[in-house]
């Protein structure tokens, strides 16, 4: 597997739009249109650009779609009135995933995408090849401590049209507001945030539908997600941060990765956006996980 320095050619992504019955969404895809599918969903309020270091270390063994979920980077945001929930978002990529005709395919999804990612292979179990999963396993759950307030904050009556939109004066400003926010060197978060602004008058605003910043008003009980990790049948590797991140805790994603009968469990020094950070390890990873 090359790494940064040992490859002289970086494949440019190509733009993919699929056209769903209710939106459409856009990708960026590496590598050859003949080559073995990989599948790849981003984080909360990421991006495309989440992939934009590791994908070119795959593009010679796989054609690496990076799917843009409802409201994030250049996809369609969903209607008003409409809200985001997990299991839409697996809806989502199911139905996507049908329209780009992946009969058989690898999926590999980093925190948000990858719980979104386990939760499709638990559903769609003949067409996965394997689960490559990166700082998730499944969706944040419930223990029943803050059911009720979540339930009426997610619920309470908001100011129409909320808040004005932040306008950076460039897009130096808007990489220093995301790093603050993530705790990402700049280097790291600006593919990222390079994907997600538009650029209005004044500036530069992000593309992300503000609506992702609502709280949901359930979630799915820790016992009912167990069960449907238990129907996860591909070959799955999970790759986890070292220090472990706050709301990934050791021993409830050591349950969790109980629940799935063929999974390999690995651990790298790191933050949360391990495959930005090490994207030559990430890829030596997932080739020892084949």
């Amino acid at each position: 597997m090359p790494s940064n320095a040992q490859s002289s050619f970086v494949p440019v992504p190509t733009e993919l739009s699929v056209a769903l019955a209710h939106l459409t969404l856009r990708a960026q895809v590496w590598g050859d249109d003949a080559a073995p599918p990989l599948l790849v969903l981003h984080g909360w309020l990421d991006n495309a650009g989440s992939f934009a270091r590791l994908a070119p270390l795959l593009a010679e063994r796989y054609r690496v779609i990076a799917l843009e979920l409802p409201g994030h980077g250049h996809s369609d945001h969903p209607a008003a009135g409409a809200n985001y929930h997990y299991l839409d978002h697996v809806q989502t990529v199911l139905e996507a995933a049908r329209v780009l005709r992946l009969q058989r395919y690898t999926l590999l999804g980093h925190s948000l995408g990858a719980g979104i990612a386990a939760l499709v292979a638990a559903t769609a179990c003949a067409r996965i090849e394997r689960l490559l999963l990166i700082e998730g396993l499944g969706p944040l759950g419930d223990d029943g401590s803050r059911t009720l307030q979540r339930f009426r904050d997610a619920l309470a009556p908001r100011a129409e049209g909320g808040r004005p939109l932040r306008v950076f004066r460039d897009i130096a400003q808007a990489v220093s507001a995301r790093c603050m926010a993530s705790g990402m060197h700049a280097e790291l978060a600006r593919p990222i945030v390079e994907r997600g602004l538009i650029e209005v008058e004044g500036g530069w605003r992000w593309r992300s539908d503000p609506r992702l910043t609502r709280p949901s008003p359930l979630r799915l009980a820790e016992s009912q997600i167990h069960a449907l990790l238990r129907g996860i049948e591909a070959p799955t590797a999970l790759l986890l941060a070292q220090p472990a991140t706050s709301y990934l805790p050791g021993e409830p994603m050591r349950q969790r990765a109980a629940c799935v009968s063929r999974i390999t469990v690995s651990h790298m020094a790191g933050g949360h956006h391990l495959h930005l950070e090490h994207p030559a390890d990430v890829a030596a990873w997932i080739a020892a996980s084949a």
